[in-house]
Parts: C-alpha cells; structure tokens; sequence
C-alpha cells in the first residue's frame, strides 16, 4: 500500500535542523519513498492521501533506556546512585518475574509510542520478553542483554551465551536486534568485559555499558590500576566494534580522546544524571570531537518519565548552564541528538531521519494548540519544538508505515488494562521488599 502524508511542515531531523515547510513524505512497503517540498513531489498516483495539520518528524530514537523499571517509578526518591541501586532497585528487581518484564515494557513502550519514540535501546532482564514487548506495540529496540552479577541470575559466563544465541535468532526485519550489555567496570571482572567484547566484535552487536555516571564509581579502579574508567577499558581491549557508553559524565580530554579514537559512542540522559545529581556531560566537546552521541531517557525510576521530547530541552538548556554559553547546544543539534544523531549512535542508518530510503518511521506533532502561536515562520518551528516541550501534541506515530498511534492513542495494545495491571504488580514487588525488611 501507498500512502501520502502532507504536513505543515517536516521536520528532517539532520544535524543542521533542516525544516521543510509544505511538504510530503511518500511511504511504501514500509519506507520512505520520496520526502520533499509539495510542489516538487512526484504524481500521487494511486496513493493514499493523509492531509496532517502539523508537523511530521522522524521517530524519536532513545539511545539508554531500562523501559521495564516503570514498576518502580519514583521509588528511592533522594538517593545518590549508588545507594538507589543497593537499597532500593537490586532488592526489587531480584523479585521480578519474566512476566512482570514483559508487561512493564509493553506498557512503557506504549507510552513511549504516545510520546514519538519509536526505537528504544534496552538494556535490561529477559530480553526475550522486551522483544515480544515491542512485537505486540508495534515499537523497535535494540536489546543488549544484561550482564550483572546480581544474587538469582546466571553465571556471567552463561548471560553471554544466552546473549549470543539470541542474535543469532533475531529477525532480520528491523524490529528487534539483541547485543550484550554488562552492566559496568565497577560491577563486571575486566576479564569478562574483554570477553563480552570480543563476542561483540565476532558477530557485530552491540556493546552496551555504563562509564562515568559519578564521580566516585571509579575511584576503586583508580586506585588499583591507576588509570580511569576510559582507559582501563582500552587496555582490556574492551573498545573497539560497536561501543556505546551511557553517561560519560565525568571524562576529562584523554577520556574524550580515546572514545574519539576508537570511534565509541555516547548515550547522554540528562535527566537522570541532573535528577542523582550525577553531573553534565560535557556534550559540546564529544560534538566537537566528532564523536557520536545520542540522547536517553535512562529508566523510569531515575527519570521518572520517558519523555524523550523533554530531554532534548533539558539537554540543551544543561548544554548551555555547563559551558555558559547560549550557542553550547544549538536547538537543531538537541532535537538531532534524539534523531539522527542517536540513530547513528546505535549504528542504525535506516533509522532517525525524514529521508528517501530509511524506515517509515513517522510522528506527528499537531501545531493547532495555543502553545505554536504566533509561531509562523517555517524556520522557527524546530527552536519552538525544542524549548516548549510539547510532547502532549504528538497525535499520529507509524513505524514502518502501520500506524501505532491514532489520534492520541496507541492503537496496538489497551493502555488502560496495561495501567492496573503495572500498578499491582508495581505494589506486589515493592511489598514483597518490605515483607522481607520487616
């Protein structure tokens, strides 16, 4: 089936913020066939013709997400990093369940779906159910399989193994690619990250860690091998492949040099690091490094949301306060973090842009609503975007060309029992925590 969707405007989602007012996409056999201005657009043909009052964009990409922790939403409130995950995550999360997993993440995918994401990298327990997840939402992920030496799990030996298979089985459709994803340096023996690594390398995974989110989680290694977090992984020739490293908060000019020079990747999630006072990436000088960086949510419990429309703002503006500068992060370069960019971050070139060739992965923003006037000039339609967050107008999402979201509402699953199902399950696992305290 043909389709033709015209807009107001399109947003491409490129790094120069390339805004194409009166325009069209073309979709076909799931992709996009032709995208331009309407009066250049070729015949319609026997295409279906959708006339949209807004905006179409790419679909949002999440490079750093742990979608299924909406079942501890707002729990540990207050907490530094370290302590969130002893005292309050790794307890619960040692009681869930597969099932708990899989309805977690297709509830979480389906308000991610709402809010314009329609690819997420999860990094969390039983992928298998994340990718039956996002099959009955209709979403993408890239699942990297958590590695982490947490009491009830398997050996990491064998995660990596289960890892493995996994990819091997993965559909070659789009929809789910499965990689490794040890947790961090400071959780992980180095002798296995260098494993987990090579694994990566022998069938083109995706390598997905944790490095320098604090300022502290280093300190350990530091002092026993005297070189940072960046550098002992180089020496254990865990870099190298398809790398990418979430956070990379605290990374000074040598940590910056070497992601530069083995090409690794960046997951930045600013609202999770301003929310555990983590820090601010130093974004700017990654970008000006020519390296790779894409924008996260992080979980929902360290967030609390998946909102990936307000993260761009916040990037941008924590871009602004870090270097004290209002040019630090352009309104197009936020908006491409959580596009474009983070489509290459994750190595998905058919992902992230309004572009002939790539997926027909589409939402749109409708501007009829108070919050887009007297915004009129095609080229201030994306500034607009960035800085009024306006995730709330997003009324249509399709990925692959089959529509997801209609008119507000994902179309693929029941938001409403998904809600009171998380909610029980949410209780029973926090419940069960404090039973075993008590």
């Amino acid at each position: 089936m043909r389709q033709r969707l015209a807009a107001r405007a399109v947003v491409v989602g490129d790094r120069s913020g390339t805004v194409v007012p009166d325009a069209v996409v073309d979709v076909e056999d799931g992709r996009i066939a032709w995208a331009g201005p309407a009066a250049d657009a070729p015949p319609a043909g026997g295409a279906e013709v959708v006339t949209l009052p807004g905006l179409l964009l790419p679909g949002l990409v999440n490079a750093h997400s742990h979608a299924p922790m909406v079942l501890f939403r707002g729990q540990g409130e207050g907490l530094p990093l370290d302590r969130w995950l002893r005292e309050v995550m790794w307890p619960r999360e040692a009681r869930l369940t597969p099932d708990d997993v899989e309805v977690a993440m297709t509830a979480a995918s389906a308000e991610m779906l709402r809010g314009g994401v329609t690819t997420s990298v999860e990094m969390y327990f039983s992928p298998e159910r994340i990718a039956a997840a996002v099959g009955a939402t209709g979403a993408r992920a890239v699942i990297p399989a958590p590695m982490v030496p947490l009491p009830g799990m398997p050996p990491l030996e064998e995660q990596m193994a289960a890892a493995v298979d996994l990819a091997r089985g993965a559909p070659g459709d789009g929809t789910v690619e499965y990689g490794l994803g040890p947790h961090a340096a400071y959780t992980v023996p180095l002798p296995l990250l260098r494993r987990a690594a090579e694994l990566c390398r022998e069938h083109g995974m995706l390598l997905h860690l944790h490095v320098a989110e604090t300022a502290g989680e280093g300190a350990d290694l530091l002092a026993r091998h005297g070189l940072s977090v960046p550098a002992l992984l180089a020496a254990h020739d865990v870099l190298g492949g398809r790398v990418l490293a979430a956070h990379s908060v605290h990374v000074d000019d040598g940590d910056l040099e070497l992601w530069r020079e083995y090409d690794v990747a960046v997951a930045h999630c600013p609202a999770s690091n301003a929310k555990l006072a983590s820090g601010i990436a130093p974004v700017r000088a990654m970008l000006d490094r020519g390296i790779r960086v894409g924008l996260g949510t992080d979980g929902p419990a360290s967030n609390d949301g998946l909102d990936l429309l307000a993260d761009v703002r916040l990037a941008a503006g924590l871009a602004r306060l870090r270097e004290m500068s209002a040019t630090a992060l352009t309104a197009a370069e936020a908006f491409w973090l959580a596009t474009g960019g983070a489509a290459d971050a994750v190595d998905r070139p058919d992902l992230g842009q309004v572009e002939a060739g790539r997926r027909a992965d589409l939402v749109h923003l409708d501007t009829r609503d108070l919050g887009f006037e007297p915004v009129g000039d095609a080229a201030d339609l994306l500034t607009h975007l960035v800085w009024s967050g306006v995730s709330r107008l997003v009324r249509d999402v399709w990925v692959g060309g089959r529509q997801v979201v209609a008119g507000g509402e994902v179309t693929t699953v029941d938001a409403g029992a998904l809600r009171a199902e998380v909610a029980e399950r949410a209780a029973r696992l926090a419940g069960s925590v404090h039973d075993q305290v008590s």
